[in-house]
């Protein structure tokens, strides 16, 4: 199912994308983390995340967004971007979380050319419990995460949508 919000916007409904999971985790941190891509299957290449995401004692899935489709910033001479958000639990500290985060993005193919280029799968922690950083490699909470609407539009349906998904 899909619902056109403006001319260049698109939510996207599918099996994994909205859905809530776990109700409850001991995990100690909840992180929300944005999702992105523009090469290839992107919908699959997500749904196979969430099925890592979901064996990978580590963490605990809690919710996701629906996707949203929307035009691509910075460099513009490429296809649009498929993005969407998910709450999930977990006990690793920040760097560590970044590290495995990183291993998923090249595990799905993603190359690292130039700033804004096309990918596969581009994983932003956008918070990190209440905690905040700002380190040569990390920042958090995700620098201009407030101005995307690839992140404020799924972020807003999950908060609206808590409890009903």
């Amino acid at each position: 199912m899909k619902k056109k919000l403006t001319q260049n916007l698109t939510l996207f409904y599918s099996t994994n994308f909205p859905k809530k999971f776990n109700r409850t985790s001991s995990k100690k941190y909840y992180v929300t983390i944005g999702i992105g891509g523009n090469i290839g299957n992107t919908k699959k290449i997500f749904d196979k995340l969430i099925l890592c995401l979901k064996k990978d004692a580590r963490f605990t899935l809690l919710m996701t967004s629906p996707l949203l489709q929307n035009p691509p910033f910075g460099f513009l001479q490429q296809s649009d971007f498929l993005n969407g958000i998910i709450a999930l639990k977990t006990n690793l500290c920040p760097n560590a979380f970044l590290k495995a985060m990183q291993r998923y993005e090249i595990k799905f193919g993603r190359k690292r050319s130039f700033q804004d280029a096309p990918r596969t799968l581009d994983i932003d922690i956008i918070f990190f419990d209440n905690k905040k950083i700002n380190t040569e490699k990390l920042i958090i909470p995700h620098k201009n995460w407030a101005s995307r609407e690839s992140v404020i539009i799924p972020l807003n349906y999950m908060k609206k949508n808590k409890s009903n998904i």
